[in-house]
């Protein structure tokens, strides 16, 4: 066996768990695989004699990649997200299979990704090696770049929105039910169901176009959101129990819901970057 074809062989037995890791903290398997593959050059470019403990080495450089690509994603937040969704999805529908992806993203969580996607490039990092991963501190420090104190700083911002609520209010809760009804009647085509749960006076807004859109009345209402929500999930949006659509745990819009007497009087749709930003979401725990 050859040197090259030696080192290729370490790369394997551990590629799963770089590709484990490169996933949460990208939220893609497209980029994840990009990740690894960028790992592979590094690790076939170095010198081997010089690596005492192999996954630990590869751990830390995968990190790197995923902090260099979180960074320059994070610095192109301003395009819009309807401009990059069409080449995004043909692009990695011709490398990767959706359906797989899928599973994978809700394995881990969709409102979890979500949420991570919120949190600067460092923060992510931190959380998702130290919580998720169980790497010391000491060896996170060095990949931000930060001292041990900053780093534990880091994840400790980062836990406090990922973990959510730890329990949720009586008021919460009733949101919640309501919520999941609507949902679960929009995407079984429940009609009836639907406007059960609305205001016969519930109105709209969708941004989605630029210029919002404004929908008025349950029937309309309920007409338009038909056979959909198949990638809905609940979560907490501002204290309030509201929604994220997320295909393959990719953000596209967030629902806000203003709720009297038990039924939904007003839905915000919010797919604009900027808007969402100023969202502060965090994962429901009924």
């Amino acid at each position: 066996m050859s040197e090259h074809e030696w080192i290729a062989e370490q790369f394997e037995v551990h590629r799963n768990h770089m590709k484990e890791v490169a996933y949460r903290m990208l939220g893609s398997l497209n980029d994840a695989e990009d990740a690894v593959q960028e790992t592979w050059l590094r690790l076939s470019r170095s010198n081997m004699n010089s690596i005492d403990n192999l996954r630990g080495w590869l751990t830390t450089v995968v990190s790197r990649v995923c902090l260099d690509m979180l960074r320059s994603r994070k610095s192109r937040k301003e395009e819009s997200i309807e401009t990059q969704l069409p080449d995004m999805i043909t692009n990695h529908q011709a490398r990767i299979d959706p359906e797989f992806e899928t599973v994978l993203a809700e394995s881990v969580g969709l409102a979890l990704l979500v949420v991570l996607d919120s949190l600067n490039p460092s923060e992510r990092i931190a959380f998702v090696l130290h919580d998720i991963f169980g790497i010391p501190f000491n060896d996170i420090a060095s990949i931000v770049g930060k001292s041990e104190t900053a780093t534990r700083k880091l994840a400790s911002r980062a836990r406090r929105r990922v973990k959510g609520v730890k329990e949720t209010t009586v008021e919460q809760d009733r949101q919640g039910e309501l919520i999941n009804a609507f949902l679960t009647a929009a995407y079984s085509g429940d009609f009836e169901t639907l406007i059960a749960a609305l205001d016969p006076d519930v109105v709209l807004y969708d941004d989605r176009k630029g210029a919002t859109k404004v929908t008025r009345g349950a029937k309309a209402l309920a007409k338009q959101v038909l056979g959909r929500a198949q990638s809905a999930q609940i979560a907490i949006v501002n204290g309030s129990v509201g929604v994220i659509v997320a295909p393959r745990g990719r953000l596209l819009y967030v629902l806000t819901f203003i709720i009297s007497n038990g039924k939904i009087t007003k839905i915000d749709l919010v797919s604009s970057p900027a808007r969402i930003e100023q969202l502060d979401l965090k994962v429901f725990r009924s």
